[in-house]
């Protein structure tokens, strides 16, 4: 048995939160044991991750730079819990794990989950934190990313490609799928009826989501498709926001726009759109709610960030970042192709997730990297790429 201990920032709703959800839920229990430290809290996550059996550790760390006194503790637990190999996630949680990495005694893997673009444009505290830890990376056993942009960005960025890895997210053909029955219920359950056109934005409030984009794409089809409605799901996704009620006021959308806030049934919302789009600027890396809609059979509508044309292939339309007019279009192009068009696109959209992006396949290649770290072999890897 391979016990494994996850550090990571929090546990709040987010893309490397859910695909560390996911990736527990996927482990072979026979041979890996798991465990979990946050350190920050349980978040929304850590309850659900409690719930398969997975211990969840909390210590309370302040947001941005850790305090000393929180280091100890984590040593301290790391040190009781004797893991084989620590998994951190994100830039926080790598360097969490470094620090706890008991002398080099036990092999850390970093996961990275972010491509910044320009350090210029991030926080202070959180660009000194990507700098140190361009400084550090030569003596992680493995640095994992989830896209090939972000690999090649961290490498402009200082990153060392010692034992670099590339192990996208992967994605649950069972739990996101095409489901009638789901879409009836969550139309009827947000009041708008079958013909009622539903463009979806499930994402937190954050600059980097470029809401504002989406809103002036949308005022542009708004006159031409009556029965348009935005759906607008996420963290901070509420009407009692000002700052995004206001901006929807400002872009005469607010009798289109039904806000839903962060819900927890994701596969239901999906199941209930027409089109997903992503409407980010910058810093997305591999974005795991494309591949969720694309399992879910809908055809989406991208910005070209991150990994996200290499998902959708011709499966869906692409565009460039902070470009209304180019989203307009191609939301147009969708939208004027009918429903049974769009239905055909978004099957092969979920074919070709879930042939080249399937959740088995990215555990497996996590599962294979910790054990040759740890000296036990296995078989080849599918879904790892060592470059």
């Amino acid at each position: 048995m391979i016990r494994i201990c996850h550090i990571i920032t929090g546990l709040s709703t987010g893309g490397a939160e859910m695909m560390l959800y996911k990736l527990l839920s996927g482990t072979d229990r026979t041979r890996f044991e798991s465990s979990v430290i946050s350190l920050i809290d349980k978040g929304t996550l850590g309850e659900r991750i409690e719930a398969l059996g997975i211990p969840v550790y909390t210590l309370g760390m302040p947001r941005g730079w850790p305090h000393p006194s929180g280091l100890v503790r984590l040593v301290r637990l790391v040190r009781r819990l004797r893991p084989d190999l620590l998994q951190g996630w994100m830039y926080h949680g790598n360097l969490a794990a470094s620090l706890a990495g008991l002398g080099g005694r036990v092999p850390v893997v970093w996961g990275i989950h972010y491509s910044p673009p320009d350090l210029r444009l991030e926080r202070r505290a959180t660009r000194a934190v990507i700098q140190l830890s361009g400084l550090l990376s030569r003596h992680p056993a493995a640095t994992v990313y989830v896209s090939r942009a972000s690999a090649e960005r961290h490498r402009a960025l200082g990153f060392r490609d010692r034992c670099r890895r590339i192990i996208p997210n992967g994605f649950d053909g069972t739990a996101f799928r095409p489901d009638p029955e789901a879409r009836r219920r969550f139309r009827s359950g947000i009041g708008v009826g079958e013909q009622d056109l539903l463009i979806g934005s499930v994402a937190r409030f954050h600059p980097m989501k470029d809401h504002g984009n989406l809103l002036r794409a949308l005022t542009r089809l708004k006159h031409t498709e009556q029965r348009l409605r935005l759906v607008l799901a996420g963290p901070g996704m509420e009407k009692s926001n000002g700052e995004l009620k206001a901006m929807v006021d400002a872009h005469g959308l607010s009798g289109q726009t039904l806000f839903l806030g962060e819900r927890q049934e994701v596969a239901d919302i999906l199941a209930g759109l027409d089109i997903l789009c992503l409407s980010s600027s910058h810093g997305e890396a591999f974005p795991l709610v494309v591949g969720e809609a694309m399992a879910a059979g809908l055809p989406c509508v991208v910005t070209n960030v991150g990994d996200a044309a290499w998902l959708v292939g011709d499966t869906g339309r692409v565009v460039p970042a902070r470009d209304s007019e180019a989203l307009a279009s191609a939301l147009a192009a969708l939208i004027e192709r009918g429903p049974a068009a769009r239905r055909a696109l978004g099957a092969a959209a979920r074919v070709r997730v879930l042939t080249h992006f399937s959740l088995a396949a990215t555990v497996g290649a996590y599962q294979d990297l910790y054990q040759r770290l740890v000296g036990v072999p296995d078989s080849v890897p599918t879904a790892i790429t060592k470059s």
